[in-house]
């Protein structure tokens, strides 16, 4: 039984032997024939490439005796050719065709139109994931005692450019998506119906926006200007997790958002003023280009938009009694915005609510109740 055995071992280690130098003959053989593939491939393709070449030439030989001289016409007009003309107007040119407008219409109609949008997609599916595994970031208790953060005409300018910018979004999105969308679910003569209130609404809203993007950012500048203090709330993730980022009137955050309104949301109010006010001289490439700026940068906006929505109402509690009655309380303060509660303080600048509710200063604050600046 045992010689059995180590006979039969014997064998298995034969056939593992032989099975190794078959494969190494077979690697070596492989090694020394692949590389020959290449010349093979390369004499197809010039076999290829000679044929295709007689075959252009007899094609331009061709179209050398049987071309018709009067198809270069079309060609110059779609090359944008310039001739005479002798009419005249604030769009008169010396072309015959245009030939960006079908440019644009393939870029609006393409990446725009169907890849942009996306990025808002993402941006709701990227809140409701944070707010499912997170959750709102609630205050750890509440003081009883209120702090002036937005005065009335903060508020009323805050809430004027977010209602119209509600306003603008849903009819630009409307006028945008119209025809792919919302003819399908509401047929032709009701989208017309909803298309021509949204075209009046977003054109004289969009102006009066503007001003009031302009004036809010006036108003608040000089309290958004980055500093190192922003870092640091950034390093810690802005307070979300365990550790407290400290952060004067404005946080890191509601920076980025404000210092994008200035440059992304002044691209878009401007280009919508050169689509609102075509007579000032633009040409139609100008206000080609206007309008994709304008719908791709709007789309970045309004993403950016469901992001501030969320923290200012669900995603941090206390946030939206501030912008709704001006007042927050003193703890939500302290863990969001000490180092402003600080200043405050310091300087005796806490403003409490008239009817003296949550007037009882906190102790050591040195700040006497309903002081005012």
């Amino acid at each position: 039984m045992t010689t059995a055995s180590t006979q039969s071992t014997q064998r298995g280690r034969r056939a593992h032997k032989r099975a190794m130098l078959w494969s190494l003959a077979i690697i070596l053989v492989g090694a020394m024939v692949a590389p020959l593939s290449g010349y093979v491939y390369v004499g197809l393709i010039d076999d290829a490439a000679a044929a295709e070449m007689d075959e252009e030439a007899q094609a331009r030989s061709w179209k050398d005796e049987n071309q018709n001289p009067r198809a270069e016409t079309w060609r110059d007009a779609r090359d944008s050719t310039e001739g005479i003309t002798t009419a005249r107007g604030p769009y008169v040119t010396n072309n015959f065709m245009q030939n960006g407008g079908e440019n644009w219409r393939n870029l609006r109609n393409g990446p725009v139109a169907g890849i942009v949008p996306w990025i808002m997609a993402l941006s709701l599916v990227a809140i409701g994931g944070f707010h499912a595994l997170h959750g709102p970031n609630r205050l750890e208790k509440r003081s009883g005692r209120k702090v002036l953060r937005w005065r009335t005409w903060e508020r009323g300018l805050h809430w004027f450019t977010a209602i119209s910018f509600i306003v603008l979004a849903i009819t630009g999105l409307s006028l945008l998506f119209g025809r792919a969308v919302l003819i399908p679910l509401f047929g032709d003569v009701g989208f017309s119906v909803w298309a021509n209130l949204s075209k009046v609404l977003h054109n004289f809203i969009g102006p009066v926006f503007t001003a009031a993007v302009l004036v809010m950012i006036i108003a608040w500048i000089r309290h958004n200007i980055p500093n190192k203090t922003d870092l640091e709330w950034f390093r810690k993730g802005g307070g979300m997790g365990k550790q407290h980022a400290s952060a004067g009137r404005m946080n890191g955050g509601e920076k980025v958002w404000f210092w994008f309104i200035v440059i992304g949301g002044g691209a878009v109010c401007i280009t919508g003023l050169i689509l609102d006010f075509p007579g000032f001289g633009q040409d139609r490439g100008i206000v080609q280009v206007a309008n994709l700026i304008h719908a791709t940068v709007g789309m970045f906006w309004i993403a950016l938009a469901f992001g501030h929505i969320y923290i200012g109402t669900a995603g941090t509690e206390g946030a939206f009694e501030g912008m709704a009655t001006g007042y927050v309380d003193e703890e939500w303060a302290r863990e969001h915005h000490d180092l402003w509660l600080e200043e405050l303080k310091r300087e005796g600048r806490i403003e409490r609510p008239e009817d003296g509710a949550g007037s009882t200063p906190p102790k050591g604050s040195g700040a006497p109740a309903g002081s005012s600046s």
